[in-house]
């Protein structure tokens, strides 16, 4: 059957698919039937037989829109209800880094990459989308080289941040970019400002509540420093970083509502109108940690599961704007640098 059909067949079946997918339920045999939910509890299974000897390895899986969906959500503790938040192109790439066995700390390094296909941004599903944003993550700093804790520290870019930034303006090139959003801080805003080279009628709205964590006494510091002057909160920042409250700065809750309101704020305010739209945000890896967090329905507990790479460019579509949920196309795509996978400074925020 053609999706119309569906559509008009079974109106309600239909809504349920795209507005709740793990609550759609069909007949099969005369029994009640939950396709989604039994797929997301196939792709658990899958993780828990196939984790128990891949210590060490890296495998490739090849399999189905759908089945590939439920393995990324149930790796990373993303809801069931959230199925049809994520795109699966055909022949995409995606990265997922397992720390050990099922249970443990899974990390998202990149959702479907198509540039390898001659494709750099996955089209929206629908042509008439409302909103289509680009997550933008600044280019690299010499602190971030050295893995110093940055924080509100207002370190610029380095010649390789400029790079990568340079890097993201070309693949960015012949985007129709409409707007530009960007933390005030001078490595995310010299960033949007390079990729805007080729986007000069735009005039960048500065959004203070996109600035970096505030780490407080360790920024400047490396974990070495931070380890002997706060034994045992650094790791504690590892396992558990929504518990930490920095000495005399943030916690993560605050960054996550701070974070998250103004990105909320500027979907609606940009989403507004009937034509489409296209966006650049450039800020922070702890910054845009929460945003992709909050949208794939995790929490602040799973801040290390998803992968900000500098330069990474992430993709959001609304297509209705905040009256629908948002469709996240890609994550961290690193192509323009190069590379499949992520392989920029893995210094501090």
């Amino acid at each position: 059957m053609t999706k119309d059909d569906v559509a008009h067949q079974y109106p309600e079946q239909y809504r349920l698919w795209h507005e709740a997918p793990d609550q759609l339920a069909m007949t099969v045999d005369g029994a009640e039937y939950y396709p989604v939910a039994a797929l997301y509890a196939q792709a658990q299974r899958f993780w828990q037989d196939v984790l128990t000897d891949a210590a060490g390895q890296t495998l490739l899986i090849v399999a189905h829109n759908g089945i590939n969906r439920c393995l990324l959500m149930s790796a990373i503790g993303m809801p069931a209800s959230h199925y049809q938040r994520l795109q699966q192109s055909n022949c995409n790439i995606n990265v997922l880094n397992f720390s050990g066995g099922w249970g443990d700390p899974v990390q998202l390094e990149s959702l479907n990459q198509t540039a390898h296909m001659g494709v750099p941004l996955p089209p929206p599903r629908k042509d008439n989308n409302r909103l289509r944003l680009l997550l933008i993550r600044h280019g690299e700093t010499q602190w971030n080289r050295e893995g110093r804790f940055q924080g509100i520290r207002d370190i610029p870019l380095n010649d390789n941040g400029r790079h990568q930034a340079q890097k993201a303006a070309e693949f960015l090139k012949d985007v129709p970019i409409n707007l530009g959003i960007s933390s005030p801080m001078a490595r995310p805003k010299e960033t949007a400002e390079i990729i805007l080279q080729y986007h000069p009628s735009i005039e960048l709205d500065l959004q203070p509540e996109l600035a970096e964590i505030c780490h407080g006494l360790w920024e400047g510091k490396l974990e070495t420093e931070i380890e002997a002057e706060y034994p045992g909160l650094l790791q504690q920042w590892k396992d558990a970083p929504a518990t930490v409250q920095m000495p005399e700065g943030e916690n993560l809750q605050q960054v996550w509502d701070r974070a998250i309101a103004c990105w909320q704020d500027r979907v609606k305010f940009y989403s507004q109108g009937d034509g489409s739209t296209v966006g650049i945000v450039v800020a922070h890896d702890a910054i845009n940690k929460v945003i992709l967090a909050y949208l794939l329905g995790l929490t602040p507990a799973h801040f290390w599961q998803v992968k900000q790479g500098n330069g990474g460019v992430s993709v959001i579509d609304y297509p209705q704007g905040l009256d629908k949920p948002p469709v996240i196309q890609a994550i961290n795509l690193m192509g323009h640098l190069g590379t499949v996978l992520d392989k920029t400074a893995a210094g501090a925020l």
